[in-house]
């Protein structure tokens, strides 16, 4: 398409809507159409740049989610589960790009995102970074390449902040790890260990999750066999790389047809 994508973005007022705001605004690519926030959050009906503490920036904060989505041809969105359905159904009738980096979503909401995917496009993600997504590679091929001999682990670490776990992140890797293996996910996970539990079960994988401080996100895959481990490490620092990850995503999707896709779809890397 000609001229800059005018990209929406909600939940604005939050760490990674100011984040995608600020990267939004800097990129020669696209330009900022619209900035959503729930009914009665107090920067709805002001200037968005003068409400994140700077300069004007001729968007208003509107809590009006379909007029803004009306005039955009993409929403970048890292709000919650119960937003996020209601966002997809929106963008759906605004023919928008759906950029989703919200996590703990349910089955019933990733049915909901999918019904809505057979509209406009739906670029959905546990994380945008193009480590994250090379390590989501990696963990299926070694998964892959190893028996099940070799026990899976996969611990996480983020910010005290972080309502959910396991993260988004490491669902991705543990879905990763389940689909080189041949097997489904919800089969071998084991996601809670708690007093005399009994011996680790063969093939399952398991999940840790800790949570302290300003951690942006830490996520380590262990293969784990007699006399030795392969760890594969991924360390974000910069909450930026996500945000520009979204943003890469919101550019892709302007050329492709309604569907539900990943980063590994926008980073050309789904048939590796």
């Amino acid at each position: 398409m000609s001229g800059q994508p005018g990209v929406v973005v909600t939940g604005v007022s939050g760490r990674m809507g100011q984040m995608l705001v600020r990267e939004i605004t800097a990129h020669d690519g696209l330009r900022l159409s619209g900035a959503v926030e729930r009914a009665g959050h107090p920067w709805v009906g002001s200037d968005l740049g003068t409400c994140m503490g700077g300069a004007a920036l001729g968007v208003v904060v509107t809590d009006d989610a379909l007029e803004a989505f009306a005039s955009a041809q993409a929403v970048i969105d890292f709000t919650t589960p119960a937003a996020t359905v209601g966002f997809s159904e929106l963008a759906a009738q605004a023919r928008a790009v759906h950029v989703i980096g919200t996590t703990g979503l349910s089955d019933d909401d990733l049915a909901k995102i999918r019904a809505a995917s057979h509209h406009a496009v739906v670029v959905r993600a546990g994380n945008m970074s193009l480590g994250v997504n090379l390590l989501t590679l990696l963990t299926k091929k070694v998964a892959a390449a190893l028996g099940d001999d070799w026990d899976i682990e996969i611990v996480e670490t983020h910010h005290n902040r972080k309502v959910d776990a396991p993260s988004g992140t490491a669902l991705m890797l543990g879905e990763a790890a389940a689909e080189g293996r041949g097997v489904e996910l919800a089969a071998v996970s084991d996601r809670g260990r708690d007093g005399i539990t009994g011996a680790r079960k063969a093939g399952d994988i398991g999940f840790s999750a800790i949570r302290g401080g300003d951690v942006v996100g830490e996520h380590d895959v262990i293969f784990a066999t007699a006399g030795e481990r392969i760890v594969l490490r991924h360390l974000a620092g910069d909450r930026s790389l996500f945000a520009r990850g979204a943003l890469r995503a919101a550019i892709w999707g302007q050329d492709q047809e309604p569907g539900e896709y990943d980063m590994l779809d926008v980073l050309g890397l789904s048939g590796d």
